[in-house]
């Protein structure tokens, strides 16, 4: 009897579920089955996507945006390792589609030979960033993200190792209640993940806010970009990533499809710059 290697079982899920896989509107349950994990933990790497909306992403879902590749799973909402495909998210699933995940998942994993890339999503549409801590209640969406979110990265690091965090957020706090506390709050949310992961130098990325022409910033929005930006200065192993020149789906606060894909190459290329000199 022949033996099959974790690579051959990693193909024969993906081909028994490419027809699946090309229509984005089947759920999650139905058009993907658990795939195989690597042996070693150590090789499959972990990122958690946190925040609201944009990175749960809204971005129109292509042909290219459900091409499965065996390097990159998802945990799913059943909390399964499925082949990962957009919509990534299930917050809101009459609206999700395209997000950072993919893009940034398949750029790692072409610099990472022998490593299988495990995404986490749990964005959370108009989520502020108060609901992003423990017992955190948004009730636009009957949720906790922030418990939610720390669930699912329990069940995640029982098969791999967190290597970071993909976060995106802030249009909700950009109020007169909210935006004085934003820098304060978000620096003790990095620390959280960090306490919850184990890792003190857990890599935090922030993407910037959509600069978008016909929605100029006002003084709230700025606080809350002023928080991300200084958030490399002000702690260690964290970056920053721009958005300018990304465009909106014509709704002046969600990315375009295309816009997402390239803001998940900008926020791999801030890991690399983070992590150079890392054993990561």
């Amino acid at each position: 009897m022949i033996k099959m290697t974790l690579g051959m079982a990693i193909l024969a899920v993906f081909v028994s579920q490419l027809a699946a896989a090309q229509d984005p509107s089947l759920p999650h349950s139905s058009a993907s089955s658990e795939a195989p994990l690597p042996d070693d933990p150590n090789q499959f790497h972990l990122f958690v996507l946190a925040g609201q909306s944009n990175m749960a992403g809204r971005g129109k879902v292509e042909p290219i945006d459900t091409e499965l590749d065996p390097r990159v799973l998802m945990l799913d909402k059943a909390k399964r390792w499925v082949p990962a495909r957009d919509p990534l998210h299930f917050d809101k699933p009459s609206v999700v589609g395209v997000g950072v995940g993919r893009t940034f998942a398949i750029a790692y994993a072409d610099a990472h030979p022998g490593v299988t890339v495990g995404l986490v999503p749990t964005a959370v549409g108009g989520s502020p960033i108060i609901a992003w801590q423990p017992g955190g209640y948004h009730d636009q969406t009957q949720t906790h993200p922030w418990d939610d979110c720390q669930s699912r990265m329990q069940q995640a690091m029982k098969s791999g190792v967190i290597k970071g965090v993909l976060w995106h957020q802030g249009e909700s706090d950009a109020n007169q209640g909210s935006a004085p506390k934003y820098e304060a709050r978000l620096h003790a949310l990095v620390e959280r993940f960090r306490t919850t992961v184990g890792d003190p130098k857990l890599p935090f990325i922030a993407g910037q806010l959509g600069q978008f022409e016909d929605r100029p910033w006002d003084e709230l929005r700025h606080q809350i970009d002023a928080a991300h930006r200084a958030l490399p200065e002000q702690l260690s192993n964290c970056g920053f990533v721009s958005s300018t020149g990304l465009k909106h789906r014509g709704d002046n606060v969600h990315f375009d499809a295309a816009s997402l894909r390239e803001f998940g190459r900008r926020y791999y290329q801030s890991y690399v710059s983070l992590t150079t000199n890392d054993s990561r």
